[in-house]
């Protein structure tokens, strides 16, 4: 099957999210490699949502630390300690982080200090999270809910595509 991403025209932040999706998972269909599915989703995040400075993924390598995977980006920082930074709070915590400044987030790592704002959103498969797909934004304030919601479906997808149905 071939893919082709193509420029998504919405105004509505929904639409373009729906739009996306089913571009996610045209990009993804029949292919079960973490890597390879990685890397196709963080670049096709890269290409069609604008005002990014990094879009990627850090995977849970123990219980104690996420490890960089593939990504579209500055060179990035490798490890990240749970319960560390907006990725490891993300981890710890189960759940979304969608902070408008970095700067005023306790422990942020400062990988590229052009980032702003930051979206973290857990990969999570039957109760366990795999990791996190990580967005981060040179403009204070850029990610709101309508972008966090679309970027858990892009999560679900990826989960969905790799490793089964998501939960």
């Amino acid at each position: 099957m071939s893919f082709r991403a193509t420029a998504i025209q919405h105004d509505d932040k929904p639409a373009f999210y729906r739009d996306l999706a089913g571009q996610a998972r045209g990009l993804l269909h029949g292919e079960r490699d973490a890597i390879a599915n990685a890397a196709n989703m963080s670049a096709l995040i890269w290409q069609m949502v604008p005002d990014l400075n990094w879009a990627g993924f850090y995977f849970l390598h123990t219980e104690q630390e996420l490890v960089l995977g593939p990504f579209q980006g500055k060179p990035a920082c490798v490890r990240i300690a749970i319960g560390r930074g907006v990725c490891g709070t993300a981890v710890a915590r189960g759940e979304t982080m969608l902070v408008e400044d970095v700067h005023a987030f306790p422990g942020h790592i400062a990988c590229d200090d052009a980032s702003r704002s930051e979206l973290v959103v857990p990969l999570k498969h039957e109760g366990r999270i795999l990791g996190v797909i990580d967005l981060d934004s040179p403009l204070p304030g850029r990610f709101d809910r309508e972008d966090q919601a679309g970027i858990e479906a892009l999560a679900e997808i990826y989960v969905a595509a790799t490793y089964g149905a998501a939960d």
